[in-house]
């Protein structure tokens, strides 16, 4: 990429980059793909006439969205040769992200988990609409249908996310307040402290790609999910430490095990209580653990 501060280009495009890359990793839900997405949309973008682009804004989002779309369609395949449950790939982020409640919503680990329950199309259609507002006819030109088929994919989108999001917005104090109560009953082996801050019906997911232990099911019920994380950090020898983050606009926890990172911990939480639990050990997805990645919606 040229490094010509002169050249409108380039100008454009670094002062949207941030925009672009979380419109192609809310899409995605992978940095290296996404960051692919941006190389592609900026190889597209260099060959434009400027002059010919009334929104130059727009026409970057709807280049980002097809080359994301041609992405997320091979991606698809590759989940389903992955080993055990595919998680996000968490992302450590600004402060100013967790005070912007729509975008930390937009990008929390439960919301990516429910948008890889839609098909691509539904998908793309549904990040820009709901989190990016952008209008119909403009996501038809970037999903290649009519506006009124988006209208259709969005309404059918917006009610099967509707279904299986959190019936109401949970503040970061709530969330914190579970994940400290989490962290003390963790650091201390206290079961019974797990137990209380569990929801009865809590959904814990590991992601060890296969290169890291980890359940290859998800495990349903606080029983099960205490005793199992219990029992996997309580064995001797295992030196366990518990760094409270920002990831994705969210807390959650850093985990060292014997002074090495070994994960993320990101939680749902709903009336108090921690119903999904997500930890995310594979190493190829614990790159941008230890430094910032500004996130956008405008």
């Amino acid at each position: 990429m040229s490094d010509n501060a002169a050249d409108p280009a380039t100008e454009t495009f670094v002062a949207h980059r941030n925009l672009l890359f979380t419109v192609a990793y809310e899409m995605l839900g992978s940095v290296a793909d996404a960051e692919d997405v941006l190389q592609e949309t900026w190889l597209r973008w260099v060959k434009v006439d400027l002059e010919q682009v009334r929104d130059h804004r727009a026409y970057l989002v709807r280049i980002t969205t097809r080359q994301a779309l041609n992405r997320l369609r091979t991606m698809t395949r590759r989940k389903e040769a992955y080993v055990g449950p595919w998680l996000p790939e968490p992302l450590l982020t600004a402060p100013d992200v967790a005070e912007d409640v729509e975008l930390a919503e937009s990008v929390s680990m439960a919301m990516m988990l429910v948008l890889e329950t839609l098909s691509p199309t539904e998908r793309a259609v549904f990040v820009l609409r709901e989190a990016f507002d952008v209008g119909y006819e403009e996501i038809a030109a970037a999903v290649d249908k009519s506006p009124s088929a988006v209208r259709q994919i969005a309404h059918r989108a917006r009610r099967h996310v509707d279904a299986r999001r959190p019936r109401k917005v949970v503040s970061p104090g709530e969330t914190r307040a579970a994940l400290e109560s989490f962290q003390r009953a963790l650091e201390t082996g206290d079961l019974q402290g797990l137990l209380d801050v569990l929801a009865p019906e809590v959904v814990y997911m590991g992601d060890g790609g296969g290169v890291k232990h980890a359940a290859l099911r998800p495990i349903i019920g606080a029983d099960k999910v205490a005793r199992l994380i219990v029992g996997g950090t309580g064995k001797p020898g295992i030196s366990l430490t518990l760094d409270p983050t920002v990831v994705n606009g969210n807390p959650a926890l850093l985990v060292h095990l014997n002074g090495e990172i070994d994960g993320i911990i990101a939680i749902r939480v709903e009336d108090a209580r921690i119903t999904g639990l997500y930890f995310v050990r594979n190493p190829e997805k614990l790159s941008r653990v230890d430094s910032e990645t500004p996130l956008t919606l405008r």
